[in-house]
């Protein structure tokens, strides 16, 4: 096991980058990237970089000139021999030759296509334009980048024992959350904490920390790279990045409603069992179900990411049982901002009711709140978000009105289409 705080201390960033592989990214990417590549080859599409914190003044944090060494790094890796035969032999989700031929031969010559940085006052603008297939890639490793520097930033001055007790109640922390989780029976929960994690060094100790002190119950993580190393299931399917991108293609009205569904449909003729998951939240989720082709009703499960968990939990099991399906035979996937106290808690609610797994994030590998002053390693929300598709801006809507992204006039026209009415604002935490 790799000693962190020593690690950190040494200061030996020049030989120890923050992403050092291009499959150190979350397993829905590149899932989600096979599916761009065969269905959608030819859109441009532009990611940007969104702080939603705008307390944290990412540009007096984080040095210019360190940005730009590590995203000039990340632009000169590639898949090596190991990462591709782990991709094209591996079983994923019971299935063997999940990442087909054409799109592997692809991406073993794949490196990330430039990037534009600017300073915007405190805030750094960091944009990539190009293939949709191509620039979503850069999506998982600017936000670990960003978060990164951050944390080395405000680590930089402390001492070797300061750092040695500064980790030491990290893992403390950690380890009294998993010591919680032990005694919930059933439980199915994995890392899901790649994009705003402290590190990958502390993301990597998370994982094992789960594997050892949850035993089964622990499924697997998202990350790919952590996945390959320690052997454990990647997990992941897709994202609202599909849904967003599909709709800023529609050329009317009626495709823009339409064009939530032709996601699923393209996702339908590639993947079956547990990677139908369907993520119903984008442009609302009561909308998104009561509108929803009945072959949807068949799918496995579907995951919760905004808005209330128990409302949306609630409106998952009503649908099912209103379409003939039996919700026990079902899959709800809570993936929002949560910590040990709600996992216990939807458990508790929702667990004869439902399949319940979780996608544990930020608060698995970032939480350090409260152990610097000022608060300076508290995560953060940020997000790299696709926001335009061949020229016309994206929107998302979400169950929480508080991550709504888009220009005003686009939102207007969206909740229109889709039904969203008055929506209850909830605070983002990470």
């Amino acid at each position: 096991m790799v000693d962190i705080a020593t690690r950190v201390y040494n200061r030996k960033w020049k030989i120890d980058p923050i992403v050092r592989s291009l499959i150190d990214t979350d397993f829905y990417k590149l899932l989600m990237c096979q599916s761009v590549f065969r269905h959608k080859p030819d859109t441009k599409v532009t990611f940007s970089l969104i702080n939603r914190s705008s307390h944290v003044p990412l540009a007096k944090l984080v040095d210019e000139g360190e940005l730009r060494e590590q995203l000039d790094h990340i632009r000169t890796l590639s898949l090596s021999r190991g990462e591709n035969t782990w991709l094209r032999g591996n079983m994923f989700y019971g299935k063997r030759q999940m990442f087909q031929p054409d799109f592997m031969e692809w991406f073993e010559e794949l490196h990330l296509p430039p990037y534009h940085l600017e300073r915007k006052g405190d805030q750094y603008e960091l944009t990539f334009e190009g293939k949709w297939y191509e620039v979503m890639m850069w999506e998982v490793p600017s936000l670990a980048v960003l978060m990164e520097l951050r944390n080395r930033a405000v680590l930089n001055d402390m001492g070797q024992f300061e750092l040695q007790v500064l980790y030491a109640r990290a893992m403390t922390r950690v380890w009294e959350k998993i010591e919680k989780l032990r005694d919930i029976d059933p439980l199915s929960i994995a890392d899901f904490g790649t994009r705003r994690r402290h590190s990958l060094l502390w993301q990597d100790w998370c994982v094992q920390a789960m594997r050892e002190g949850l035993g089964t119950k622990f499924t697997g993580t998202s990350n790919c790279l952590i996945a390959m190393n320690r052997e454990v299931e990647a997990i992941g399917t897709n994202a609202h990045e599909l849904p967003m991108v599909y709709s800023a293609l529609a050329e009317s009205d009626a495709e823009l409603a339409q064009a939530p569904y032709d996601v699923l449909s393209d996702w339908h003729s590639e993947h079956d069992g547990n990677l139908r998951i369907i993520l119903p939240d984008t442009y609302g989720t009561k909308g998104f179900l009561e509108n929803a082709p009945d072959w949807l009703a068949s799918w496995t499960g579907i995951r919760v990411d905004s808005g209330d968990p128990a409302t949306a939990a609630r409106i998952a099991i009503n649908w099912w049982k209103e379409r003939g399906e039996d919700p026990l035979e079902k899959r709800v996937i809570f993936s929002d901002g949560l910590d040990v106290e709600k996992i216990i808690e939807l458990q508790k609610q929702f667990s004869d009711q439902v399949n319940i797994s979780f996608g544990w994030g930020t608060l698995l590998t970032n939480d350090f709140r409260g152990f610097v002053p000022n608060d300076g390693l508290a995560p953060f929300s940020m997000v790299c978000k696709a926001v335009a598709a061949n020229g016309r801006p994206t929107v998302k809507l979400s169950d929480n009105p508080a991550k709504a992204m888009g220009p005003p006039d686009e939102i207007k026209r969206y909740k229109r289409v889709f039904g969203v009415g008055d929506q209850e604002r909830i605070k983002v935490v990470v």
